[in-house]
């Protein structure tokens, strides 16, 4: 299986040594490495000069970001992957296996959350089961793609907030998603710095009026206040 993997990144310097020890061990397993910048000011731009990382710029958003890259992908299935968002060793081999089951064409792993906050274990286990139970990825577990069926539902919506949803929904009415149990490790920073029962509250009512109906854009001005 070739796998290209895409990473969406805007002033990432806090986790850029992590980031691109990251990038080489995908460079170096075989990988097609996509850095889609945003516009980063900061020290994030020395993945420009990454051996074996294809660079390009984008319009800010993580959603053109992450459009921007499958565009420059070209292998068979695409993986995401956030800035701040690490994968298991294992990872190659477990898309590899997940994609060639009958009838897969996307799926998750399951997720870590690294941070302070005691919650953030309970966190990470709700948002596992909530996933597997709905079919419903946050981009946070890492969401890799058959390129082809990407370009099928049209990819990422171009919204400011709860792309990975609606990216979902688009996917889950081809198949539901293949559940990896293997972890990524995201950064808890998020709710270590807004508090793990605010960001949870905000979150959940984000998620609702969504559903019900409120634009994206009205909900990133509320998710940034």
């Amino acid at each position: 299986m070739q796998l290209s993997v895409v990473i969406p990144v805007l002033n990432e310097a806090e986790h850029l040594a992590r980031l691109c020890q990251q990038i080489r061990s995908l460079v170096n397993a075989g990988c097609e490495v996509v850095v889609a910048d945003g516009g980063s000011s900061d020290a994030s731009l020395a993945l420009a000069t990454e051996p074996g990382v294809r660079w390009l710029s984008a319009t800010r958003g993580r959603a053109s970001q992450m459009n921007a890259g499958a565009t420059m992908a070209s292998s068979e299935v695409i993986l995401f992957l956030h800035a701040d968002t690490y994968l298991p060793d294992t990872a190659i081999a477990d898309i590899a296996s997940a994609m060639a089951g009958p009838g897969a064409c996307w799926g998750r792993f399951d997720v870590v959350i690294a941070g302070r906050s005691r919650l953030l274990p309970v966190i990470a286990a709700m948002m596992n089961l909530r996933s597997r139970f709905s079919g419903i990825v946050t981009g946070d577990q890492a969401v890799f793609v058959r390129r082809d069926v990407f370009s099928q539902v049209g990819g990422f919506p171009q919204q400011d907030l709860m792309e990975d949803i609606e990216l979902s929904l688009r996917l889950r009415k081809r198949s539901r998603p293949v559940n990896l149990r293997t972890k990524v490790v995201t950064s808890g920073r998020r709710w270590d710095d807004n508090g793990a029962c605010k960001t949870i509250l905000l979150m959940w009512h984000l998620r609702l009026l969504y559903r019900l109906g409120t634009p994206a854009a009205e909900l990133a001005k509320r998710y940034r206040r």
